[in-house]
């Protein structure tokens, strides 16, 4: 592998403080807004119909404007990074990889991770590039900065149908990451199975992949156990 390009959200940075803080807005205990995300999540929906399950007239874009002007926008910093990506990142730019961060997020994402001066080439988010994931223009966006022929490119993404999926289409070698509400539920599921080229549990076992050369395309070793693997995960829906 030459190039690898990694997701944002639930893969290099923890969206427990993105759902806390729509909690605070809309006045409901941050558990009751975690778990409609994580119905939506087993039903195969985008996690925002928690909100509108809440809200069911809410205009996502427009409550997001009106807490950015109420001072209570977007925040980032060190502490919602999971502990493995400084350590990842940097092993795999000393091994000699282009490291790429890109995914869905708002210019003002963008903005904040670009400050917390992560060990990558490039930082973009969709609303920098304008277009979103799972648009094939963002993944074709993708492949332009990855700046190496796609089977020289992984893509690194916990979401089956915004990063999984429309990278395989696009001809990009794939790791699903078993993290977050989609990266967990899903995990097992046979077209996950199926399309990931690895699956892997850690961003550092990014730089074992690279050491050996990437040439496999059989999955990492799968920790699972019989009893996750027996878990009834229904139809993917919307996830695919």
């Amino acid at each position: 592998m030459e190039t690898i390009v990694l997701d944002i959200g639930e893969t290099l940075v923890r969206d427990d403080r993105h759902w806390a803080s729509w909690a605070d807005w809309l006045g409901v205990p941050p558990h009751t807004l975690g778990a409609l995300v994580g119905a939506a999540v087993a039903q195969g929906r985008v996690a925002t119909d928690a909100l509108r399950i809440l809200r069911p007239d809410m205009d996502v874009e427009e409550a997001y404007r009106a807490r950015a002007a109420a001072g209570r926008g977007e925040h980032l910093d060190e502490s919602d990074l999971y502990q493995d990506v400084r350590p990842a990142l940097g092993e795999l730019r000393a091994a000699g990889v282009r490291v790429v961060v890109a995914g869905d997020g708002t210019v003002r994402a963008g903005e904040l991770l670009r400050a917390l001066d992560l060990p990558a080439d490039l930082v973009v988010t969709s609303d920098e590039w304008g277009v979103r994931k799972p648009d094939p223009e963002f993944f074709a966006r993708v492949a332009e900065a990855s700046g190496a022929a796609p089977e020289a490119t992984l893509y690194v993404g916990d979401h089956p149908a915004d990063d999984l999926f429309p990278a395989a289409a696009a001809g990009l070698r794939t790791a699903h990451l078993r993290r977050g509400p989609y990266g967990h539920w899903w995990a097992d599921h046979p077209d996950v199975v199926e399309t990931a080229d690895f699956r892997i549990d850690a961003l550092t076992e990014l730089v074992a992949l690279v050491g050996s050369g990437g040439a496999s395309s059989d999955p990492a070793p799968d920790p699972a156990s019989e009893e996750t693997k027996g878990v009834r995960r229904g139809p993917l829906r919307s996830v695919r």
